[in-house]
């Protein structure tokens, strides 16, 4: 993450960016550092969503699947008096939020914790967010899960508060050719249009206060900053001994992205619960 918050340059920082290419020449490419948030979000769109979120002064949130918690933690910035909570299986990924969160003055208000959210008792909280994590508030696959997530989004969100959902949808139904580059087994069947998307959520308790969507653009940034840390590093260590690994991933990665491009959206949903659903 190119992190926006920035304070003081440390006064060892030069020995540390030295220590740190060291390191990555022994242990292979750097991981996603060129990326502000773990999916196609650009710094207008967030800035947007975290001013509408925020204006619900929201005295908590939680972030299921948070990753590093870049949208948290604005939001957390936008609303002085919010504490956050943030679930994650990866480890790594929350070492970097709470990392963040010392930087902004954060980390008396939020918490970053490595746990599953199946059955999670986090909740209810004022703001949910779950951006591309949908899939892990149950045990089903993908698309199936979204009936048994939007209900447990449900249950997590207090009446009065804000749902938001960064869930995939179809532009367009997906051509037999394309399926085929995708990811494997990749079908049609994987994800709704985005009416039916929205309708679901209907269903489950909410209605949609704010439907937007990824732009080509917000997908060519984040697809670019997903892979450049690992391609800058292969032009430079062609012969390191784990070059052949990253390179097959990452080319593997490139052809599976022009397969989806255009066909493949996410979408942004602010949802309000239904009071008595």
């Amino acid at each position: 993450m190119t992190d926006t918050h920035t304070g003081p340059a440390h006064p060892d920082a030069a020995t540390d960016t030295a220590d740190a290419a060291d390191a990555a020449e022994a242990s292979g490419p750097p991981r996603l550092t060129r990326l502000t948030f773990h999916g196609p979000l650009s710094e207008a769109r967030a800035d947007a969503l975290v001013g509408r979120l925020a204006r619900n002064a929201p005295a908590t949130v939680l972030d299921i699947g948070c990753g590093w918690g870049e949208l948290m933690l604005r939001v957390l910035d936008a609303a002085p008096g919010a504490r956050g909570v943030g679930i994650d299986v990866n480890a790594e990924d929350l070492a970097r939020g709470r990392r963040a969160a010392g930087v902004r003055g954060l980390a008396d208000r939020v918490e970053f914790v490595e746990e599953s959210a199946v059955g999670t008792a986090r909740g209810p909280a004022d703001l949910v967010l779950c951006v591309g994590a949908s899939q892990a508030l149950g045990a089903a696959e993908p698309p199936h899960h979204l009936p048994e997530a939007l209900r447990e989004l449900r249950r997590l969100v207090r009446d009065g508060g804000r749902v938001l959902l960064g869930e995939g949808f179809w532009h367009r139904a997906p051509t037999a050719t394309e399926l085929s580059g995708m990811w494997p087994g990749a079908s049609a069947a994987d994800h709704h249009d985005l009416a039916a998307l929205v309708e679901l959520a209907v269903e489950a308790g909410f209605r949609p206060e704010w439907t937007e969507a990824a732009t080509a653009e917000e997908w060519d940034e984040f697809e670019s900053g997903y892979l450049a840390d690992v391609e800058v590093w292969l032009a430079a260590h062609p012969g390191h001994p784990r070059a052949p690994e990253a390179r097959e991933r990452a080319d593997v990665h490139r052809s599976r992205r022009f397969s989806y491009r255009g066909v493949l959206g996410l979408a942004y949903l602010t949802l309000v619960p239904v009071v008595g659903r």
